[in-house]
């Protein structure tokens, strides 16, 4: 599927791990990158960076400026600041395609584990805090590490995307976003209802990589 044709994508939390390194991967595909920070300077600071290291259009704005900015937008947040960054977003947000990739997680002495929800997941609880928006939830499990990597040349993951059967323009946009980045194959998964567990299973992938030093991704078979 290929990428999407003059869209420009706002990262926010762009300035963070799994931002950054999804912001860095699109501006080397050559997709227009807006990056998003509660700090506009840093999130100028990053877009610097990025720009320097890709050679892609890519320009740093505060969190609000940055999804105005966007015709698709990325959360990639904390969880604890998920809620309350959406409903202050909500009228910036209304008409844009939001793609969630946030995992509701705790950590303890035994490691991580989900969290729960009261809406279900956070992409569920991001549908009903931007009730103008289409809500896609994607790009869970792909290795920050991995995404920041100059090195890694092709990233070898699938990435499972999921949104409601009434937006598969949505679905099929963000698949090819997906695959924009060199490696990685764009899968529809199911419908939000099904995202808690998509969420969840980062908490395994967590230990698989603590276990065996690695940064592993999921592939799905026979597809």
């Amino acid at each position: 599927m290929p990428a999407p044709d003059g869209l420009t994508v706002a990262v926010l939390g762009g300035t963070g791990p799994q931002g950054r390194g999804l912001a860095r991967r699109w501006a080397s595909a050559g997709i227009p990158v807006v990056v998003g920070s509660r700090d506009a300077g840093r999130a100028a600071e990053t877009a610097a960076e990025l720009a320097e290291a890709t050679g892609g259009d890519i320009r740093g704005l505060a969190n609000v400026d940055a999804a105005e900015a966007g015709d698709v937008v990325v959360v990639s947040v904390p969880y604890d600041g998920h809620a309350d960054l959406l409903r202050s977003l909500a009228g910036a947000l209304a008409g844009r395609i939001v793609v969630d990739c946030v995992n509701p997680l705790g950590f303890d002495q035994q490691g991580a584990y989900a969290l729960p929800v009261p809406d279900g997941s956070a992409a569920q609880e991001a549908a009903a805090l931007l009730p103008d928006s289409v809500v896609v939830a994607a790009f869970h499990h792909v290795s920050a590490v991995v995404l920041n990597d100059p090195q890694v040349s092709s990233v070898d993951t699938d990435v499972l995307v999921l949104g409601e059967g009434e937006h598969r323009d949505a679905t099929d946009l963000v698949r090819g976003l997906a695959e924009a980045i060199p490696g990685v194959r764009g899968v529809y998964a199911g419908r939000l209802r099904n995202a808690h567990q998509v969420e969840a299973l980062t908490a395994n992938l967590i230990a698989v990589n603590r276990r065996y030093r690695a940064h592993a991704g999921l592939r799905v078979t026979d597809i």
